[in-house]
């Protein structure tokens, strides 16, 4: 959109925060960038000049406003709709492995040389990888700065900074301020009041976002010692790269409340961006559900609780064994099994507030386990051992790199497996917005109430329409029901 010079100077001008962080505006004057909806008075459109990404408009020397902090928006939605080579590359980096695996193992992960890789960031977002992470270390640095009473040389290693020296440079360089002048900003009774071990954070997204279904779906399917709906948060357990962590969620009108305890705190940049995934944070829900008003049967749907989100998941490997778990089952019988579970291959953590127990399992313990304790039919347990093995020995891939069409190809192979189980993690742990469950029953109920097709064929055909966002449509046709998932937990 950043080409689109034209349409950038309008949602500068009318401050539309539905454009933060599709593109950055960047002040030639001042040699600040700001986001769309930055509430100072517009610079004049000549001295605007446009950009795809934070870390492009600090490579052309411009720094970070303190007003709308830039750095702070929504990511762009365009990483979590398509599949294509940038895209995975972006949720990639959004995930920590150019600071884990450097530029290398991000080539490796997505089987393209880093020159091939280097090349395509930088004709769609004007930047690198590196340069992509170094922005990212740069808000993690602040966050920590402004979150908790850490010393400065704990938080430059907690960002993945390699010296204090650098992280010195690029937060001065990123936000005009030393660290310390950062902290010395915030107000004086705020300085030091986090709970110790605790980080407390504000979650942004674009509005309207409704919460029903979406806390709704977690908190119904919710797996008992992993999961928990307390006191108006959904609670979980975090397996990260470098160790664990908690995560509460609370929703709030204009951002999502979230309290993470981690054992390291190098794992926060993967955390916040694990728990955006899963809450769907990055979607655009007006462009949305203005294609699925198109369609006179949904619009009455979408016009009463806009802003609907796909409930996923922090983890791809989890929600496949739970997929394979909730096969003909109740939720609550899904749920009784994934406890089982839990309990015998688990890894156990310690909950400081109480509840949770658990990290869900890993495919490398539960593929060590003995069918024969599974409480379930021969021919579905051969299904969960063949998915667990495959996931143990990274025969199948279900990371945020994934490739949506081979994955599924993958999957459908599998004894057990049919479109339904294939769709729904595609869905849910890739993140396919364009996912669909036409052979659902709860989805075929509400076509026929609401006089749509209820064929499987006949209404694949009607959904065309609704493409690139069927998964958005199957939330609103799921929502017809009165089952909990579709409901905000009191």
């Amino acid at each position: 959109m950043h080409t689109d010079t034209e349409r950038c100077v309008r949602a500068v001008q009318s401050k539309d925060a539905r454009f933060d962080g599709w593109f950055f505006t960047a002040v030639v004057t001042t040699r600040i960038y700001c986001r769309p909806s930055c509430p100072v008075v517009p610079p004049k459109p000549e001295n605007m000049t446009f950009y795809p990404s934070a870390a492009a408009c600090q490579q052309a020397g411009f720094r970070a406003c303190k007003r709308c902090r830039p750095d702070t928006s929504p990511g762009s939605p365009q990483w979590n709709q398509r599949a294509d080579l940038v895209a995975r590359a972006m949720r990639l980096i959004g995930d920590g492995i150019v600071d884990r695996e450097g530029v290398p193992g991000l080539a490796t992960r997505l089987g393209y040389s880093t020159r091939q890789i280097e090349r395509q960031l930088l004709a769609e977002l004007g930047a690198g990888p590196l340069a992509l992470a170094r922005a990212q270390r740069a808000q993690t640095a602040r966050l920590l700065i402004e979150t908790t009473p850490l010393p400065m040389a704990e938080i430059a290693f907690a960002a993945g900074f390699s010296s204090i020296r650098t992280f010195n440079d690029t937060v001065r360089e990123v936000f005009a301020l030393s660290p310390s002048e950062l902290r010395a900003r915030l107000p004086r009774q705020k300085a030091g009041a986090a709970t110790p071990g605790v980080l407390s954070l504000r979650l942004p997204f674009r509005a309207p976002l409704n919460p029903d279904n979406l806390f709704g779906h977690l908190a119904a399917t919710a797996v008992p010692g992993v999961e928990e709906w307390r006191d108006g948060a959904y609670r979980r357990t975090l397996r990260l790269a470098y160790g664990h962590g908690i995560v509460g969620l609370t929703p709030n009108p204009d951002h999502i409340a979230c309290r993470l305890t981690l054992s390291d705190l190098r794992d926060l940049p993967v955390a916040i961006s694990r728990c955006r995934r899963m809450l769907d944070l990055d979607a655009d829900p007006v462009a949305i559900d203005d294609q699925l008003r198109t369609d006179p049967l949904l619009a009455p749907l979408v016009d009463k609780a806009p802003g609907r989100r796909v409930p996923r998941t922090v983890d791809g490997d989890e929600f496949a064994v739970r997929a394979v778990l909730g096969q003909q089952i109740s939720t609550a019988a899904a749920r009784t099994h994934a406890a089982r579970l839990v309990t015998a291959y688990g890894d156990p953590v310690d909950d400081p507030e109480g509840g949770l127990t658990h990290l869900f399992p890993s495919p490398g313990s539960l593929a060590a386990l003995d069918p024969e304790s599974l409480a379930m039919p021969r021919t579905r347990r051969a299904t969960f051992t063949t998915l667990v093995r495959q996931l143990a020995d990274g025969s199948i891939h279900l990371g945020i790199d994934s490739d949506w069409e081979e994955t599924r190809a993958r999957l459908l192979s599998l004894p057990g497996f049919g479109p339904w189980t294939v769709d729904v993690i595609a869905m849910r742990a890739l993140g396919d917005p364009d996912a669909f469950l036409p052979t659902d029953l709860g989805i075929r109920r509400a076509a026929q109430e609401l006089g749509l097709p209820s064929t499987p064929a006949a209404l694949t055909a009607r959904a065309a329409a609704w493409r690139p966002w069927r998964a958005y449509a199957v939330q609103y046709l799921w929502a017809t029901d009165s089952h909990p998932i579709n409901f905000l937990p009191e």
